[in-house]
């Protein structure tokens, strides 16, 4: 096995013209690589590419429009992320308040075995998550200011107050785990199934730590798929082998579970954001036309057109 060496920012430079990079400024360049990270950087160069297997930058590309991609997707990211934290707070207060009026507020009673599914393939599950969930009241009883505030106080932490330091994976499996009329009641909050909701939360919870993790999104493809929705239909979303092109286990997938989730006014709102780097990103590229880049997260041409259409509940 070949080692990777360590490159000085000199030998980094050497690399990228190398392999057909335009860098006009060093020092710029060299500032760039010093405080964003070369392999961080590098891994947005494959658009750039002859082909897959001509790996040498399309003439004329420059370390500017690499940038500017590393820089594009940074902030998509962080769009994504404050609109994903949204969501994970809504439906923290949705699901706390819906037990909470049915099986009580302190954690003795929310917490039984009882309240959860009784499918006996599930019950291991049911009780693993039971114990991280206790496992938290303790921790964070004396941690977290608002758990010890009811501890030292009331005795008890509120299901209400124990979302607050309860991860989004942890709240998406919660859900999984619930009673089906109780998985009911908030799926129809959402005018969704209770299937979807679920694989929409399990999905969601993974972008969001890709999201705090600065990991690569804008071409980043899940595993899971997203069924077919009224949206497809809609934005007209052309097929190939019976299945929708977009939309489905990219980067659109995740905008359009994101449409259903928001209020209307906060996906109006994240739309416009994104309209406007996709923009500037126009604005900056020159060596590769903006749809090439949408065309690898999964947006199809009018995907903004998904911004005007009112949810199922409204329609």
């Amino acid at each position: 096995m070949i080692e990777k060496q360590f490159k000085n920012l000199n030998e980094q430079i050497d690399i990228l013209r190398y392999k057909g990079l335009t860098i006009h400024d060093e020092n710029y360049a060299k500032e760039v690589l010093f405080r964003e990270n070369y392999f961080f950087l590098n891994g947005y160069r494959h658009l750039f590419m002859k082909s897959s297997s001509n790996k040498k930058f399309i003439d004329g590309t420059t370390f500017e429009e690499l940038y500017s991609l590393f820089l594009f997707d940074r902030q998509f990211r962080n769009i994504i992320f404050k609109n994903l934290l949204i969501i994970e707070n809504n439906l923290k207060s949705i699901l706390s308040y819906q037990l909470s009026k049915k099986y009580g507020y302190k954690e003795n009673d929310y917490l039984k075995n009882k309240n959860f599914t009784t499918d006996p393939t599930r019950q291991r599950q049911v009780n693993d998550l039971i114990k991280k969930m206790k496992r938290q009241v303790r921790i964070n009883g004396s941690q977290h200011t608002a758990t010890m505030h009811y501890i030292t106080n009331y005795g008890y932490v509120p299901l209400w107050i124990l979302v607050k330091v309860l991860s989004f994976g942890i709240v998406s499996e919660l859900y999984s785990i619930l009673k089906k009329e109780d998985q009911l009641d908030i799926a129809n909050i959402y005018n969704l199934e209770i299937e979807e909701v679920a694989n929409y939360l399990s999905m969601l919870s993974n972008y969001r730590n890709l999201c705090a993790h600065e990991d690569i999104l804008f071409e980043n493809k899940t595993q899971r798929m997203i069924g077919d929705t009224l949206f497809h239909q809609l934005l007209e979303i052309p097929k190939m082998d019976g299945e929708y092109i977009y939309g489905k286990n990219d980067l659109f997938a995740l905008i359009i579970m994101m449409k259903q989730l928001l209020k209307y006014d906060e996906f109006n709102d994240m739309c416009i954001e994104l309209n406007r780097i996709i923009e500037n990103l126009k604005y900056n590229l020159k060596s590769i036309p903006v749809e090439k880049v949408l065309d690898r997260m999964g947006f199809p041409t009018n995907w903004s057109d998904l911004a005007t259409i009112r949810k199922r509940v409204e329609m």
